[in-house]
């Protein structure tokens, strides 16, 4: 019953955080559906698909709040909230696609439904889209921001994949790939508004700031949620990272305070891709009895007071409460 509470008063903060900004982000996906109309079949097919799969839409309504906090009245919030979308939905497919994942948000992949060879050029479809979309504008400095975050998001991939299969990678390494892969992208929403307008770019490094801090932050606690969350709730396999041969915080702290049979065990699990002599049931138990999960809580947590520490320097407002509360809320997400 409790948790039951807790989650209806989450679900009513959610609520709160996109309600100013609702009529925009329905802007947003009627803008997604004109670009679906448009393109070629397969992808009108498989885009839509993905679009239209439960995503939290984070990111465009990052875009659109802190548009209206700066004061910002045109149109390209929703343009850009929108190419934003596209982005994380090309680096969704493909990141599937690379991991060979089944299930995303309680739905099949799209590469589980088409085949990866279609499902990888739809991703880059929708990746070039964006670009083109910055270009009709003559966003110069928008899309070399985009570009930029793309760039880094790439090489963290890279990087991941060249530890794939290991688990002796440090808390630093592990946190220079997230920042890469993840957060890069959220500090690249909350920055853009800055650049819509000259009178608006002394904004950007704080704006930039907060968005690094939010994404590490969401990281850390999508981490924590692969050891915690039924499978029904994570639309996806529980412990569905080290399935996929990835050794996230929890897993990196745990093997600095256990034994070296734990130490082998799990590192064959990643190498494997499979449980085997460590089940899936003894890894949970050793990972809720060592508290590590707490020390990324409380590292997530850290990450979500610097946050708020950098949007305490931008305009006050309605939205920057509403920017800080989401961060907070971001703690105590169950999906």
């Amino acid at each position: 019953m409790k948790g039951a509470v807790s989650t209806i008063r989450q679900a009513a903060r959610i609520r709160e955080f996109f309600h100013s900004v609702k009529p925009r982000l329905e802007m947003v996906d009627r803008f997604f559906e004109r670009e679906m109309e448009q393109a070629v079949p397969m992808v009108r097919e498989v885009g839509g698909y993905v679009l239209n799969s439960g995503g939290k839409r984070i990111r465009p309504a990052l875009v659109l709040l802190i548009s209206r906090m700066l004061g910002y009245s045109g149109d390209r919030d929703v343009r850009y909230g929108a190419v934003v979308e596209l982005i994380h939905t090309a680096t969704l497919i493909h990141d599937d696609i690379i991991d060979g994942s089944d299930l995303r948000r309680g739905k099949p992949t799209a590469n589980r439904c088409w085949n990866n060879e279609t499902t990888v050029l739809v991703g880059d479809w929708l990746y070039s889209r964006s670009m083109d979309l910055c270009l009709e504008y003559g966003d110069v400095e928008v899309m070399r921001r985009l570009n930029a975050a793309t760039l880094r998001m790439t090489e963290g991939e890279i990087l991941s994949a060249s530890v794939r299969g290991r688990v002796d990678i440090t808390e630093a390494a592990y946190l220079d790939i997230t920042q890469r892969k993840t957060a890069e992208l959220f500090a690249a929403a909350c920055c853009l508004p800055a650049l819509f307008e000259p009178s608006l770019n002394r904004f950007e490094d704080h704006l930039h700031q907060f968005g690094i801090n939010l994404g590490l932050c969401f990281q850390l606690i999508d981490d924590v949620l692969d050891f915690t969350s039924a499978r029904e709730e994570l639309g996806k396999p529980v412990m569905a990272d080290l399935r996929e041969g990835r050794a996230t915080l929890p897993i990196i702290l745990l093997l600095e305070k256990t034994d070296q049979e734990t130490r082998d065990q799990v590192a064959e699990v990643a190498r494997a891709r499979a449980f085997g002599s460590l089940t899936e049931e003894d890894l949970l138990d050793r990972i809720h009895q060592s508290g590590v999960l707490d020390e990324v809580r409380r590292r997530a947590a850290s990450l979500a007071d610097r946050a708020v520490e950098v949007a305490r320097f931008l305009p006050e407002s309605p939205e920057r409460d509403a920017l800080i509360s989401a961060t907070h809320l971001l703690l105590e997400r169950k999906k």
